[in-house]
């Protein structure tokens, strides 16, 4: 019997994964890592529910770490099967995943330099940069709209979804009983509506089934993010310090920048200089320029008269290690746009120990910051912050922008849910903390639709 099991953002917001089976064998839908919690991290290394060799296929929605992250580790265990994903996916896990491995090697080597002790089992990484690049070989990009037959009956197609450059929802047909097909609809990551860059998330096709990412299931993105940004621009000049933004390098870093030259242009904030300090932001921002299939009318309105649309007028890239030290040494009002976005890792500690002590610094979160993030405790106001081992006082001002968020709230959500063209005959509410799935729940039910949570591993059948 044909069935999909929930091995991932059932009950969470992180580590997306669903396991679709059909009698003719496996496919994955989207490989993410668990990230945020201490509990939700220990999934990462536990074994993988099925022998990853077994897969016959892996589907991506979009290259973040949460939902692509875990592609190394099932190549690591024995996965040489294709994996579909749009172009621009290709492109960006390209630079993601490697940086992933990165990351975790110096994390390992630096638990290894502070926790030394010859009868305690050394860290080592989830997996390194080698097996990252390796992995990378097997991504088969498929474009928007183009049906593809992957495995044993079983066909993807890609739609927009608005979410980051490359992200999509994906329509799959699984063959069922009696030589019949389920419709299965993967929401992926929804955009926002009216976003800059990108195209809005298109249209939901018709489907039996449907999985709905729910991280603001129960909130909506108030005010005016543009204006809000403004306003924390110009109070950070007031004030003489540097305005400091985690951010991720691939989708918020590159807004943020649209966002700031157009303030720059209509003369509503000063021309400060700006820092994108993160190797990955550098490299994703061109990438960002290129894939014009996935740009809004804006954009490309933008380009057609001779705008730069991603450039501030003192923009400067910080790829190398000594450009990234000597922001140390910029005194005044400026930009510091670092990742990683929650502040989980990365350049922005470094600039966050530095200058979180000074209260003429602004610390402004403009993305969603999972629990148990480092993020998540500067936003709900802790007096320090654990970086490196130590405990650095938080004296600088933090403010917070929920409207940046690249993903669609709870009107959003239900605005993409309307367009289906007739009832589907579940929705399962996934990729959301409790709260922010019971309430989609309960409303998608209001409706009088079939609305489930499943829970982690639980596993539903197709029929």
């Amino acid at each position: 019997m044909s069935s999909i099991r929930f091995l991932g953002a059932a009950g969470t917001v992180t580590g997306s994964r669903y396991l679709v089976q059909t009698t003719g064998g496996l496919v994955l839908v989207d490989a993410g890592l668990f990230q945020g919690m201490k509990e939700l991290r220990l999934r990462n290394w536990a074994p993988f529910p099925v022998a990853p060799s077994s897969l016959d296929a892996i589907v991506l929605t979009h290259a973040h770490i949460d939902h692509a992250g875990g592609l190394p580790l099932l190549w690591r265990e024995g996965f040489r099967g294709p994996v579909y994903c749009t172009p621009a996916t290709r492109d960006l896990a390209h630079l993601l995943l490697p940086d992933s491995g990165r990351l975790q090697e110096e994390e390992a080597r630096y638990a290894n330099k502070r926790g030394y002790s010859k009868h305690a089992p050394r860290a080592r990484p989830l997996y390194d940069e080698e097996e990252a690049v390796r992995s990378l070989r097997l991504l088969a990009p498929l474009p928007y709209g183009e049906r593809r037959q992957i495995q044993g009956g079983l066909s993807i197609a890609f739609r927009r979804a608005g979410h980051i450059l490359g992200s999509a929802s994906i329509e799959m047909e699984v063959p069922i009983d009696g030589g019949r097909k389920r419709r299965v609809l993967f929401s992926g990551d929804l955009g926002r509506y009216g976003a800059p860059i990108l195209t809005d998330p298109e249209p939901a096709a018709a489907a039996d089934d449907v999985l709905v990412e729910c991280t603001y299931g129960d909130r909506a993105h108030v005010g005016s993010p543009v204006d809000e940004l403004r306003v924390a621009v110009v109070e950070a000049h007031g004030r003489g310090g540097a305005l400091i933004m985690p951010a991720f390098a691939v989708g918020r870093t590159q807004e943020i920048l649209f966002h700031l030259r157009a303030l720059e242009a209509a003369r509503a904030i000063p021309e400060l200089p700006v820092f994108v300090d993160s190797p990955m932001a550098c490299d994703a921002t061109p990438i960002y320029l290129a894939h014009r299939e996935d740009h809004d009318h804006e954009m490309v309105a933008l380009f057609r008269a001779g705008v730069e649309p991603l450039r501030p007028a003192r923009l400067k890239f910080a790829r190398a290690p000594e450009q990234s030290k000597a922001i140390n040494d910029v005194t005044g009002p400026c930009v510091i746009i670092s990742a990683s976005g929650m502040a989980t890792g990365g350049r922005i500690l470094h600039h966050l120990a530095r200058r979180l002590p000074d209260e003429r610094t602004t610390v402004l979160l403009v993305g969603y910051q999972a629990a148990g993030t480092r993020g998540w405790s500067l936003q709900n106001g802790a007096r320090t912050l654990r970086i490196h081992g130590e405990d650095v006082p938080v004296r600088a001002r933090v403010a917070a922008i929920s409207g940046f968020s690249a993903h669609g709230d709870k009107d959003e959500v239900a605005r993409w849910l309307s367009t289906l063209p007739a009832r589907p005959e579940r929705v399962f509410c996934v990729h959301g903390e409790p709260s922010a799935l019971a309430a989609a729940a309960d409303r998608l039910g209001a409706r009088g639709w079939t609305a489930l949570v499943p829970r982690h591993l639980e596993e539903a059948p197709l029929a």
